[in-house]
């Protein structure tokens, strides 16, 4: 997959079928779009292309920060992994932002030699978001695309959306967020040195430190499986300050992976989460909280031991 991102002179040659959105999180409501980019590639010889907004979390354009369920370093995995040929992310600047929708649709199609534009029902865009897929319906034979306008999947009533799933992981329902996703919700960071406190009570562990931006589940213990240079594993994480341990500890994630003895430090490692085990609690002692890692560990075997 070609990445471009950090530049608005962006060009494809080949002629193409594209999709566009924010794409905070790909989830089921996602996969049609991304299954069509995929067939018009097999059968009009179109390269696809996933064209997003690389919106920083404290925006210098509307001073607004929020939480992501992907950062761009996730959603380059994410279409990599679906087999995307092209990932763009257009920096969101204000002249982006303010440009008439109209003008968005001809630079884009004539840049990206766009043949086919893929998109859902509640797709706007342009300045005040006053682009919709009527529009991209009323340009087409103009700008000689063919467009496919998808309805929204719902669930529980309810249109899949990111906010639906930012919801639920806020609110700790990780198992919903994961059957809206269709897949576990991930974080995807560098393993770095923690305070080695679980190495000296026989229970190593691997720390990431995460972009600020990230959405996190609630603070607890969680059953999770870990990737680790393409091999999969289950453990125990730990979302949280772990305050047990004295001093301001930073927001972080900290996993013992089960069965694995490997130094990982500096690589880049993901942890899935899969099922809430507690809440994060601090301990009376360094041994109260080694014998609750070992109840969660075991907690956490028996029930992959259930589940696989």
């Amino acid at each position: 997959m070609k990445y471009i991102s950090k530049t608005l002179d962006f060009h494809v040659d080949e002629p193409s079928v594209i999709t566009m959105g924010k794409f905070d999180g790909l989830h089921r409501g996602h996969e049609t779009l991304i299954e069509i980019l995929k067939e018009k590639t097999s059968t009009d010889s179109l390269k696809s292309i996933v064209f997003t907004f690389d919106i920083p979390p404290r925006s210098e354009v509307t001073g607004v920060e929020a939480k992501v369920l992907t950062t761009n370093e996730e959603k380059h995995y994410i279409f990599e992994e679906a087999g995307v040929n092209y990932l763009i992310e257009c920096p969101f600047t204000k002249d982006v932002m303010c440009m008439e929708p109209r003008t968005f649709v001809e630079w884009i199609v004539k840049n990206l030699n766009v043949k086919c534009i893929v998109v859902g029902k509640d797709f706007h865009f342009g300045h005040k978001r006053a682009g919709d897929y009527k529009l991209l319906q009323e340009l087409s034979d103009e700008l000689s695309y063919e467009l496919i306008v998808l309805n929204k999947l719902q669930e529980d009533n309810r249109d899949i959306s990111s906010t639906y799933i930012r919801e639920e992981i806020a609110g700790g329902n990780i198992k919903k967020a994961n059957h809206l996703l269709g897949y576990p919700y991930f974080v995807k960071g560098r393993v770095v040195h923690g305070r080695r406190i679980g190495r000296t009570i026989g229970i190593p562990t691997v720390n990431l430190v995460l972009p600020e931006e990230k959405l996190l589940p609630p603070f607890g213990v969680y059953a999770t499986k870990i990737l680790v240079k393409d091999k999969e594993y289950f453990g125990v994480t730990n979302v949280g300050r772990k305050p047990t341990i004295a001093g301001n500890n930073p927001v972080g994630v900290e996993t013992y992976i089960i069965d694995f003895s490997q130094d990982v430090y500096d690589e880049i490692v993901t942890v899935m989460f899969i099922e809430f085990i507690r809440p994060e609690k601090k301990f009376d002692s360094i041994d109260d909280l080694k014998y609750q890692m070992s109840a969660d560990i075991n907690k956490t075997i028996n029930y992959y031991r259930n589940v696989t």
